[in-house]
């Protein structure tokens, strides 16, 4: 039976998007900084139209769901929720750490990995995976919750490690936690929707497929998800 899963990752400054049909991928990735809304649709647009397909044809859509730039998560988030809701799909929402893990092992072979991305203002998001076969396909599984860190936290849970991804590891701060013997690849900075349909596929084959409305980003910096309260006065 085809499988036909669409992704969408706006969670840094590359915008991206991809369609995997079975085993082949088509994929759109641009670094573009506040470019995506304007950017995102279009590359969908292609890639629909590339594959020769509509949205009803679909299975589900796939989203990197975060920890990532708040502005660029809503951007996915919104535009997979509003594709799911008028084609009646279920939505597949993957971690972007993940999916740098299986981008380290897909290019290097690395079966398990620290990645750290910037955050901005002193902090890091950072997560840690091992490879694993699950129902004969790779997946990388937490070793341990995702989570926004500073700089000292950050060394602290790099000692564990000596293959790093992800774009934190060539901040300034990131440079104060690396280690001599550690194996950083400059190359693998960035989430691609390719990855995140690839992981998003696996979630669907699992039942993990949900309503559009559920469609939500993970921001891990608590303040900047929460909703204001009501203003004090006096």
């Amino acid at each position: 039976m085809s499988t036909r899963i669409l992704a969408l990752d706006t969670a840094t400054e590359a915008c991206s998007a991809a369609l995997l049909v079975d085993e082949e991928l088509l994929e759109r990735f641009q670094v573009a900084p506040r470019e995506h809304t304007s950017l995102l649709l279009p590359m969908v647009d292609e890639l629909m139209a590339e594959a020769g397909l509509v949205m009803g044809q679909l299975d589900a859509i796939a989203f990197g769901r975060g920890p990532g730039s708040f502005t660029g998560l809503r951007i996915a988030a919104g535009l997979t929720q509003g594709l799911a809701l008028g084609a009646d799909l279920p939505v597949l929402p993957v971690s972007d750490l993940a999916a740098l893990a299986l981008q380290a092992w897909q290019r290097l072979g690395w079966t398990e990995c620290m990645v750290c991305q910037d955050a901005r203002l002193q902090e890091f998001f950072v997560g840690a995976f091992r490879i694993e076969k699950q129902a004969g396909e790779t997946s990388p599984v937490e070793l341990w919750p995702e989570a926004l860190v500073n700089l000292e936290k950050l060394i602290e849970k790099a000692g564990d490690f000596q293959r790093v991804v992800g774009s934190g590891w060539v901040t300034p701060g990131g440079q104060q936690a690396r280690r001599a013997e550690m194996l950083v690849d400059a190359e693998i900075q960035l989430p691609r929707a390719g990855d995140i349909a690839r992981l998003g596929r696996l979630a669907l084959a699992r039942g993990e497929g949900l309503p559009a409305q559920l469609a939500l980003p993970v921001y891990l910096r608590d303040q900047v998800a929460q909703k204001p309260g009501p203003r004090r006065t006096g």
